[in-house]
């Protein structure tokens, strides 16, 4: 079975995958292409139900599964690494990339809430673990995920209380 890295987007993941990958000796698989190649990603939302079905029978056995989407794609996986990071630190990164404001918001208030994290705990249940990536190198978090591979029980986040302690929810979560 699959080793999958999720999160949202800006948390690293991509360089964590091709750093297991490369560590595990596995083939990698980015959704994100796979969905490219297909025909399933433009200017809106990517059609789960077709993508799931084509990676069905597109994923190795033995690899590293990388993207957003996983939870909403994917049955099932050996090992699922959330990674996380400090909604402050993503809104810099999506500036950076530019994503227009709105984006930039949607993304930070869904790692505020915790979206792709929940989902992937519901959907892949005790294989998941979450990793908080901020303040770390792409190797420190690559060595965490290997220690929730080997069985580590990772991290647990809750930037929602944060905000909420920051009394910043209206930057995040504007009308």
């Amino acid at each position: 079975m699959p080793v999958v890295i999720t999160g949202n987007p800006g948390v690293g993941k991509h360089t964590v995958a091709r750093m297991l990958s490369d560590r595990l000796g596995l083939a990698l698989v980015d959704i994100n292409c796979v969905a490219k190649d297909s025909g399933l990603a433009g200017s809106g939302d990517v059609d789960t139900a077709r993508l799931k079905k084509i990676l069905a029978g597109a994923i190795p056995e033995k690899s590293v599964i990388v993207g957003h989407l996983a939870p909403y794609v994917l049955d099932s996986a050996e090992s699922v690494i959330i990674l996380r990071k400090n909604p402050y630190d993503l809104i810099p990164v999506y500036k950076e990339r530019g994503y227009p404001d709105e984006k930039c918001a949607e993304n930070a208030a869904s790692e505020i809430l915790g979206v792709v994290a929940h989902d992937a705990m519901r959907q892949f249940g005790e294989s998941a673990r979450q990793i908080d990536a901020t303040g770390m190198s792409a190797g420190e978090v690559a060595d965490a995920a290997m220690g929730c591979i080997s069985g580590d029980d990772g991290d647990e986040v809750d930037w929602l209380g944060m905000v909420a302690e920051n009394n910043d929810l209206s930057r995040f979560f504007a009308d």
